[in-house]
């Protein structure tokens, strides 16, 4: 890396005092030593003087005979007027000429000063809200680059501190082992990939893993931001990916990781971009050019992280750049287990207290997911004044991350507060009585979040990857359990079943257009699939591509399946209106009912 230089006034000043001594040197040097003007006219009167020169401020006179080592007197003028005056009063008297020298020189110093000052705020404004680019340093290499670099010690993170990505884990194993012996994998001919892509949703450890390579292989680590490369000036970006290169080739064995590869790596030409003239274009057309260009024998590999590799430009994924994809996806149950291994070193824990319990807890937790859940249960510990986080503590803080902010000061007057109970044991019974549905763990008529006024909570007993058609039916019916109570007890409905209902029809789409379960339309695919890695729902398309009577039978087979769902959860509660009543009833009085609650329900159903 290249030595920072920071510019501090007192080397100005230095340099001007350095410059009024020479000069005064130099006129002590260079000129006479002068004499009273009033000696000088003593000398003349007395005949001592043979000529004269006059200058604009001084009067030289040679002497006719040298005295010692003098030959002239310089003496400065004075006005005839008062030389004339004064020399009735037989005195000394002399002229004293005021050196403007200093006072020249500041007069455009000072200006010059304050304009570079001025400058130098501005600019440093500038970089701060930038990102910090080191001031006018920063501003004049704004081509640099701004990869932060690490080694071995720096990074802190090791394997030991990755779990739940074993797959993971051991593909960059191999990288480390080249990196650490890198003539062993060349023994046969063989190379090491250029670059590895590390793929999967948002939290799942994908920086985490790349830093946890630098620290095992003990070499330095270049780290930067996709984003970081692109600037309003045109050209910057391709500067800055050169110069990154040049920093890593120069520091070999070393890794290089871009993180959100997918601000840089776009599709050119697929997102309204304006030809080979776009910043961003230029920027990846350098990056490919680099990756192209560097030998991998030297042990430079490129690390890279997106969870959007479907916009990706298909030249960085070719063979030859990033050679290799690693998955990084969210962890199964054991992985959740053994994530929390990792997070729960610093805390007080509960001997008694089950990991697994917690994991079982949590499908569908990346692992900043699960870092979050550990600090949220620390945190309600603490605020119960406890001597240890137990696992009372996980529950709540799963509620707080899953169902929002507990908000017992909201104010529902009684009717709303029975139509709320009823709803949610509707959801409680309906999923109790389902073969296949998630086991219930809480359920409670406690407001929460932005506007849910109850929640029920399921746990499913093992992580699924599959789900037959039954089971997606199932589903439908207990997400319409609470609108089948409200229709069985009241004879009416509510606006609370809205979230239901909604997800219950995306249910039932995806069964009907991409899943192929419907027997009338048959087994195809009438919607692409949605991204794998990001929980955004994309706009659906404004014509679908079908014929209007293909989409009339897709609504009516979507229509069926959230009706027959509707009609299997008033079923059950017609059949088991006690349990319906007696269960809003305590629902009502506790306000919050926990598994062990629940379990004389679910007995009772059998």
């Amino acid at each position: 890396m290249e030595k920072k230089h920071a510019w501090n006034i007192g080397y100005w000043m230095l340099a001007i005092l350095a410059v009024l001594w020479a000069q005064s040197l130099w006129q002590s040097a260079v000129r006479v030593e002068p004499v009273p003007y009033s000696d000088f006219e003593k000398a003349l009167a007395d005949g001592k003087i043979d000529s004269v020169v006059i200058g604009e401020q001084t009067i030289t006179g040679h002497l006719k005979t040298p005295e010692g080592r003098k030959t002239a007197l310089v003496a400065t003028r004075v006005e005839p007027d008062v030389a004339a005056h004064l020399d009735k009063y037989n005195v000394r008297y002399s002229r004293v000429v005021e050196s403007t020298f200093l006072r020249d020189l500041m007069s455009w110093i000072v200006p010059a000063a304050v304009f570079v000052g001025l400058w130098y705020f501005v600019i440093r404004r500038m970089a701060d809200r930038q990102g910090g680019m080191g001031g006018m340093g920063g501003f004049l290499s704004i081509g640099k680059s701004r990869a932060k670099v690490y080694v071995q010690t720096d990074t802190g993170v090791t394997f030991a501190d990755v779990a739940g990505v074993d797959e993971a884990r051991a593909e960059l194993a191999e990288v480390v082992d080249f990196l650490k012996n890198p003539k062993e994998y060349g023994r046969l001919g063989a190379h090491i990939p250029r670059g590895v892509l590390l793929v999967g949703p948002p939290g799942t450890g994908k920086t985490l893993l790349a830093k946890a390579v630098a620290g095992e292989a003990g070499v330095p680590f270049f780290s930067i931001s996709g984003s970081e490369f692109v600037e309003m000036f045109v050209g910057v970006g391709a500067a800055r990916v050169r110069d990154l290169f040049e920093q890593a080739r120069g520091r070999a064995p070393a890794i290089v990781f871009i993180d959100e590869l997918d601000a840089l790596g776009r599709a050119r030409g697929a997102y309204g971009s304006i030809g080979g003239h776009d910043e961003k274009e230029q920027t990846l057309n350098q990056l490919l050019a680099e990756m192209d260009g560097f030998d991998t024998s030297v042990g430079l590999i490129i690390l890279a992280a997106t969870n959007r590799p479907e916009v990706l430009d298909p030249a960085l994924l070719r063979a030859g750049r990033f050679d290799r994809q690693v998955l990084v996806d969210r962890p199964d149950r054991k992985g959740r287990a053994d994530i929390l291994k990792v997070h729960v070193r610093k805390i007080a824990l509960d001997p008694a207290l089950s990991l697994d319990q917690v994991a079982a807890l949590t499908p569908g937790f990346s692992g900043a997911d699960l870092a979050n859940l550990v600090n949220e249960a620390a945190l309600a510990a603490t605020r119960r004044k406890a001597a240890q986080v137990q696992m009372t503590d996980f529950t709540a803080a799963v509620e707080r991350l899953v169902a929002g902010l507990e908000r017992r000061s909201r104010l529902i007057n009684e009717k709303e507060r029975r139509w709320v109970a009823y709803h949610e044991m509707g959801h409680t019974l309906v999923a109790l009585s389902q073969p296949d549905a998630d086991a219930v763990h809480k359920v409670s008529i406690i407001p929460r979040g932005i506007g849910a006024l109850g929640y029920t909570i399921q746990r499913p007993s093992e992580d699924r990857h599959l789900a037959t058609r039954g089971e997606m039916q199932q589903r439908i019916a207990v997400l319409l359990g609470g609108r089948a109570a409200e229709m069985v007890v009241f004879g009416d409905f509510s606006s609370g079943a809205s979230d239901d209902l909604a997800r219950a029809t995306e249910i039932a789409r995806d069964m009907v257009m991409r899943h192929g379960m419907d027997e009338g339309i048959g087994p195809v695919t009438i919607e692409p699939p949605r991204s794998t890695f990001l929980d955004v729902a994309q706009p659906m398309p404004a014509r679908p591509p079908v014929s209007e009577a293909l989409q009339q039978r897709v609504d009516d087979a979507v229509h069926a399946l959230v009706t027959t769902g509707l009609q299997q959860a008033r079923a059950v509660l017609q059949q088991h209106r006690d349990l319906l009543e007696r269960g809003a009833q305590e629902l009502l009085q506790k306000e919050t009912l926990d598994e062990a609650a629940i379990a004389v329900y679910a007995k009772a159903l059998r």
